[in-house]
């Protein structure tokens, strides 16, 4: 056996062996080796990508950036600010917004998508669509009612799709929506409200506001269901046509020609317009009538011959046959198919469409700010504010059209809903003065961040001046520039910051310039921390042999000291730059909240924070301040998170990265 063990080695290893046994073979073998390292590269055992491996030379900026992406945490933040920037300084092209728009019916809307969104069993079947404010009534064939939109008022925590007992499936005539209230008339002939009443807007109301009660007969009797023309409701008014008789009720500031109106006591009324303000009458006749006010002292705009100063003689010889208002706005249609808009169109309300030859208006219906027609062809054309898309149509065919204050319905013959346009809500809620908060935060983010970034930079580069040259050359000079750095360290920031801000507010100057004095001041204040930091790493930097073989070479001092050794402390100069950044998003956020700041209507997180100051919203209207200091956090926290993996990746020190 074990001669056969013998024979059966291996003779590699025999071999292995012998070579052992040879010294004069083991040398050359290594001589060989070092030989093929030198001027081959590395021996046979390393694989072509561990040679490349082992050659490879990256440099502390290529490390840093491959220790920072190994942080996920530190990802995700850059990710994140990233998305951020892209948000509000490309956001404002898709969401333009008028630093003059206000709409107090929009006000303090909560956060909803469905202002738009018809009920499924309404849309097949529709009689009427009515809505003044942030939320819209219908009614279907089979007398079904229907609610859709803001229907929540938080304030007053009324649920307008809370129907009263009186409202039920099938026995619901017509119904209007109002500013805050709602008004039905049953088939029964029995008129309900509900929601708010605290201006007479419907019932009984025991206290001694200005305001038209609700006619008694209507109140607690009914009325003949064949014989309702026609039931507005308004800004906290209400107007009802009965066989030619109007009756009207409510809040008399909100309409002020109501009292007038009902001593009149007129019975051949067609058909009432309100605007925020005033009521109109069309009579049967084709003349109109809006009180012995200033009402028609004003001018009007006619779709043919343009303005008209005479506005009242002009109707005078003209029959009116159909008549729409907006919030501001009446448009008059005449029989020759003219149309004329009373009032301040700031919203182009007189920006009338050119219709085809031989097309006119046989019906108008007016929205918070825009009007729509029918022609006779059966063709829709709108105009006025589009901001939502409510008047972008024309030549759009349809049977009937209704409108909501920012939406436009079109009905077939058949009552079917074939499109909608206009506002489907807001993501992020309204203001108390209207306003789409989404859109606030968009271009408030970009001024909130603009003045932040402009601040560092400014602060930036007097920190990098004050504290290269006080370094570097010592002496007297780091003596006097250091003594001035404690001077602005000394000065209390905020309250000095408060301080000129509140000086510059009563200068005769300009949003734009007061915001760029308020970059410099947040600037001017806030270099002071940087400029001590780079003066102690040039003072350690000066000390070393590549700055002694500069300055052997005869290189200029200033060279020196922001070519040679600036670059060898940019690490701790980005660190910083970052953290401040969020400082002064802070800051700016801070200062616009204690109102010192960027002044409204130009809005920033801060001052959108600061509108939001007080009890009641915060108590009732979270999304106003919610989502501000939301995005502020988000902004501020990212900041942060990378400026620390900075600090930590650009350390050769520490110890995380060894």
């Amino acid at each position: 056996m074990a001669n056969q063990t013998e024979n059966k080695r291996n003779p590699k290893t025999d071999s292995g062996s012998n070579i052992k046994q040879n010294p004069i073979a083991k040398v050359g073998k290594t001589l060989w080796r070092w030989l093929r390292r030198m001027f081959l590269g590395a021996s046979k055992e390393l694989s072509q990508e561990a040679i490349l491996e082992v050659e490879r030379l990256e440099s502390p900026s290529r490390l840093a950036v491959k220790a920072f992406f190994r942080r996920k945490l530190a990802v995700a933040a850059l990710i994140i600010l990233i998305l951020l920037f892209l948000f509000v300084f490309i956001g404002p092209y898709f969401f333009p917004m008028d630093l003059t728009y206000t709409d107090p019916l929009q006000a303090n809307v909560r956060p909803n998508y469905s202002m738009r969104s018809v009920p499924k069993d309404l849309a097949g079947k529709i009689r009427s669509i009515n809505g003044y404010a942030d939320f819209t009534v219908g009614v279907s064939k089979d007398n079904t009612m229907y609610i859709w939109g803001n229907t929540w008022n938080a304030l007053a925590k009324d649920d307008y799709s809370d129907f009263p007992e009186e409202i039920r499936e099938g026995n619901v005539l017509m119904a209007s929506a109002g500013s805050d209230f709602v008004i039905a008339v049953t088939t029964e002939g029995k008129v309900v409200g509900w929601g708010n009443n605290n201006l007479g807007q419907y019932g009984v109301v025991n206290k001694d506001d200005p305001r038209t009660e609700m006619p008694e007969q209507i109140l607690n009797g009914t009325v003949d269901p064949d014989k309702v023309q026609q039931l507005l409701c308004g800004y906290q008014a209400t107007s009802m046509v009965i066989d030619g008789k109007l009756y009207m009720w409510g809040n008399n500031n909100a309409c002020q020609n109501m009292t007038e109106l009902l001593g009149k006591d007129f019975t051949n009324v067609q058909k009432v317009a309100m605007t925020d303000d005033y009521a109109v009458l069309l009579f049967d006749d084709g003349t109109i009538y809006g009180g012995n006010n200033t009402f028609f002292r004003q001018s009007a705009v006619s779709s043919i011959s343009g303005k008209i100063d005479s506005f009242e003689s002009y109707l005078a010889d003209h029959k009116v046959v159909d008549i729409a208002a907006t919030k501001k706005n009446v448009a008059f249609l005449t029989e020759e198919g003219e149309v004329l808009v009373w009032g301040n169109a700031n919203y182009g309300e007189t920006d009338y469409p050119v219709l085809p030859e031989g097309e006119s208006f046989v019906k108008l219906e007016g929205g918070s700010r825009h009007f729509v027609g029918l022609t006779d062809t059966g063709k829709v054309y709108a105009w006025g504010l589009d901001d939502y898309g409510q008047a972008d149509l024309a030549g759009v065919a349809a049977g009937e059209i209704f409108v909501g204050a920012k939406q436009t319905y079109l009905v077939d013959e058949n009552g079917v809903l074939t499109e909608s346009y206009g506002q489907r809500g807001y993501l992020f809620g309204t203001d108390s003065m209207g306003r789409d908060v989404l859109t606030r935060i968009v271009h408030g983010g970009k001024m909130t961040m603009t003045i932040g970034a402009v601040a560092v930079i400014v602060s930036s580069i007097i920190a990098i001046i004050i504290g290269c040259l006080s370094g570097y050359f010592g002496g007297w000079v780091d003596m006097l520039l250091m003594r001035v750095t404690e001077i602005f360290s000394a000065i209390p920031f905020l309250p000095f910051a408060m301080m000129l801000s509140y000086v510059i507010k009563y200068y005769p100057i300009g949003e734009t310039m007061r915001i760029f004095i308020i970059m410099i001041i947040l600037g001017l204040l806030s270099w002071t921390g940087l400029a001590r930091m780079i003066r102690g790493q040039v003072l350690a930097e000066r000390e070393k042999e590549f700055v002694i073989a500069a300055k052997s070479m005869g290189i200029r001092e200033r060279s020196i000291a922001f070519k040679h050794i600036l670059p060898n402390v940019i690490s701790v100069i980005l660190v910083s730059m970052t953290l401040d950044f969020a400082g002064c998003l802070l800051t700016e956020s801070s200062l616009s909240y204690l109102g010192f700041g960027v002044q409204q209507p130009q809005p920033t997180w801060g001052n959108m924070l600061f509108g939001a100051n007080n009890s009641i919203v915060i108590q009732n209207y979270w999304w106003q301040w919610l989502f501000p200091a939301i995005f502020l956090s988000i902004a501020t926290i990212s900041i942060n998170i990378i400026g620390d993996t900075l600090r930590d990746v650009l350390d050769p020190k520490s110890s995380q990265e060894k």
